[in-house]
């Protein structure tokens, strides 16, 4: 089917529409062999709120934006090419239905569908894509991720120290690493995640524990052999904002109300209610 339609004169009008409702803000999206299989509507879980985006999947790249003017105008445009996706169907709650991660090396976010047969489609029909995209390339299935950042709404306590009470004043920040609600003080440090950005990204105390342990390690051997001077732990790792160093809470590990570290926040199915005090 997909080969057949490759080179028809429909699947170029329909392609060349979809080019035309997001305009000079988008890319090209004509490329040969490329062809655009379904598009619909789904909800996406930004960080504010939920919101309606419009989804367009081809038999490479899966694509979306923002919409201005149903079918007429879209925004925001961004293009995941298909042999780095990893699909999670994610667990029924009273909050949400019929959702499913979309995971990727640079960015991971949910989306749900209006019925639960939608979603089955969706789901099958990116996976079929993602399978015949991996056989075509001889790519191995993708297995890093970048973490969902989890909505704002989901807490009103910093998700680390659980003592933080976000306000007005008192502004959320997402943790780069785990995707964590935290507040300031504990996300204080900064790491380079060279998947994510060029630049050292702003992670929570508990992330930054672990991502330089082993640079920390390796620099307390160096330490120790004659001839070699010692380093700072934090060396390399980023600037940090704030004070450097964290508070005694901080350096114990997990306070009584941490979030486990180890724990999948959307994958556990958990209730919103745990991080409202």
């Amino acid at each position: 089917m997909v080969d057949y339609l490759a080179n028809t004169e429909i699947n170029s009008q329909r392609i060349a529409a979809v080019e035309s409702c997001f305009g000079a803000s988008g890319q090209p999206l004509a490329l040969p062999g490329r062809v655009l299989l379904g598009e619909g509507m789904l909800t996406k879980e930004c960080r504010k709120k939920a919101k309606p985006r419009i989804f367009f999947l081809f038999n490479d790249i899966l694509v979306y934006g923002s919409i201005v003017l149903h079918k007429r105008k879209y925004r925001s445009q961004h293009i995941i090419p298909l042999e780095e996706v990893t699909l999670e169907p994610l667990p029924e709650t009273a909050q949400a239905k019929n959702r499913w991660m979309i995971r990727t090396a640079k960015k991971s976010f949910v989306v749900s569908a209006a019925s639960s047969t939608e979603r089955q489609e969706w789901i099958s029909h990116i996976e079929e894509c993602v399978r015949r995209q991996l056989l075509a390339t001889g790519r191995q299935p993708s297995t890093e991720h970048a973490a969902p950042w989890i909505p704002d709404k989901a807490t009103d306590i910093c998700m680390r120290c659980t003592q933080t009470r976000f306000s007005a004043l008192t502004r959320r920040h997402h943790c780069r690493k785990c995707g964590f609600v935290v507040c300031a003080e504990c996300s204080r440090e900064r790491f380079l995640l060279p998947r994510l950005s060029p630049k050292p990204l702003r992670v929570c105390s508990l992330c930054y524990r672990q991502l330089a342990a082993p640079k920390r390690e390796e620099e307390e051997l160096h330490a120790g052999a004659p001839g070699q001077p010692a380093h700072s732990a934090g060396a390399g790792c980023g600037a940090s904002s704030g004070d450097e160093e964290d508070s005694d809470e901080d350096k114990e590990g997990n306070g009584d109300g941490d979030w486990p570290s180890g724990v999948e926040f959307y994958a556990s199915g958990a209730s919103w209610s745990a991080f409202h005090s």
